[in-house]
């Protein structure tokens, strides 16, 4: 068959030839592979820079961890891999996979999974978050972070603040549900001060981050209390792309009522992930169908994966390999 492999981990795959994967047990199935997105995820596990990353592997391998593929019986799935995904056929698994509804199409139910995982478990689970709260999005101006403004406002959120670079996005992200844009190209002083406006007027109950590194240590600063009582914030990290490491003062854990935890992978429960599959992604899926949640992609060939592996994906667009 053909795939994209990865025949030595710090390159860009390739489009060639891969044996076929191989049904070896009951919990897997085998799928004609329509639609993968190109994830930081699938391109961390590809460098070998992802903690998830598995040990060299000699004769390389298919890369992609899920994806939009039809059954035997012609019935449409998402499915989480057991063998790599962006190839014509991949191994399954039956007990994480989700049948599509009518009036979605392969690519859009493509892009939504790794971004539904990097916002709806932050907040449903790791957050707990309510109708009426006031939540923080930082960074998000990419695709997951647009996603996470519009499931906090499904789930309630009565302000949405969000937080990024690209202003043009911010504007934008007005039309998905935000209440307050901070640009992050501003100096730290001024976006201390808003932030601290901010939260002054309306307490931040919840911060999905994003990109931690500096932006994070601004916010963080900013839910410094002064020794009164103060509101329970509940901060939660997902990605890193401001930086892996943050200045973190013990005063601050003193000072304020603050939740601080990560949402990723090794972090969701087996219950958790169960939920994710029994009726989070099924529940997104019908309300994309519907037209509910806006879905931003951009599709490419299979055959042009190399050239398009590291390519600039703009807007905050979900890059998605049609196959």
């Amino acid at each position: 068959m053909k795939a994209a492999v990865v025949c030595k981990k710090g390159e860009s795959p390739k489009y060639t030839e891969f044996p076929e994967p191989i049904v070896s047990n009951e919990n897997g199935v085998l799928v004609s592979v329509k639609a993968v997105a190109i994830t930081n995820l699938d391109k961390g596990i590809a460098s070998g820079k992802h903690y998830s990353s598995e040990k060299e592997n000699q004769n390389g391998f298919v890369v992609g961890s899920d994806g939009i593929g039809v059954l035997e019986n012609g019935t449409r799935v998402y499915a989480r891999g057991i063998s790599g995904t962006i190839a014509d056929k991949a191994l399954v698994e039956k007990s994480r996979m989700v049948v599509l509804p009518d009036g979605i199409d392969d690519a859009t139910a493509a892009a939504m999974p790794n971004a539904i995982a990097g916002s709806v478990m932050a907040l449903r689970f790791r957050a707990g978050i309510k109708p009426g709260e006031t939540v923080l999005i930082n960074g998000a101006t990419g695709f997951t972070g647009q996603l996470a403004v519009q499931i906090a406002k499904y789930y309630g959120a009565k302000k949405i603040i969000v937080t990024g670079r690209n202003e043009k996005t911010l504007e934008n992200l007005v039309e998905l549900g935000a209440d307050e844009i901070i640009s992050l190209k501003q100096s730290d002083e001024v976006i201390f001060s808003q932030l601290k406006e901010s939260h002054q007027n309306t307490p931040i109950d919840i911060v999905i981050d994003y990109l931690w590194g500096s932006s994070a240590e601004l916010i963080l600063s900013v839910l410094k209390g002064n020794g009164n009582f103060t509101p329970k914030t509940r901060f939660v990290n997902i990605g890193s792309m401001s930086g892996d490491t943050i200045q973190l003062s013990a005063q601050i854990l003193r000072s304020v009522d603050l939740q601080l935890s990560g949402s990723g992978l090794g972090s969701w429960t087996k219950d958790e992930v169960k939920l994710l599959f029994s009726e989070i992604l099924p529940e997104m899926f019908l309300l994309a169908s519907k037209n509910i949640l806006k879905i931003n992609i951009e599709t490419v060939k299979i055959s042009d994966i190399e050239k398009m592996w590291n390519a600039e994906v703009p807007d905050g667009k979900r890059l998605v390999v049609v196959i």
